[in-house]
């Protein structure tokens, strides 16, 4: 598969038109579903290629876009996100710069 094709398990005669946020793939059980003895099982079925791991993240981008963003009536929902994802990843990156001005009580 090269950048900007269909995935190989995409059938337009089965599927209808393509959808960005949907797995063609084998349908597995959710993980909501998994119970803790299967769990081991369940992540070695996982596919671990950057290439899936990418196409993960896709999906989950465009399902973000259909639920917040592209409604006919989308709210300040998208906006709050990414600000406070934003927040929390400057925070991240920084954390060590604003560890050193704690203040502390020494008694």
């Amino acid at each position: 598969m090269a950048f900007g094709d269909y995935p190989a398990e995409y059938n337009p005669k089965v599927h209808g038109p393509y959808d960005p946020a949907r797995y063609y793939g084998k349908a597995d059980v959710p993980f909501g579903q998994v119970k803790l003895s299967e769990l081991g099982a369940w992540f070695g079925r996982r596919n671990k290629t950057p290439n899936a791991i990418a196409g993960a993240f896709s999906r989950a981008w465009w399902r973000w876009n259909h639920k917040y963003v592209f409604p006919k009536r989308a709210g300040i929902a998208p906006f709050f996100q990414l600000t406070v994802a934003s927040m929390a990843f400057f925070y991240a990156i920084n954390y060590g710069k604003l560890k050193q001005h704690r203040n502390y009580k020494y008694h």
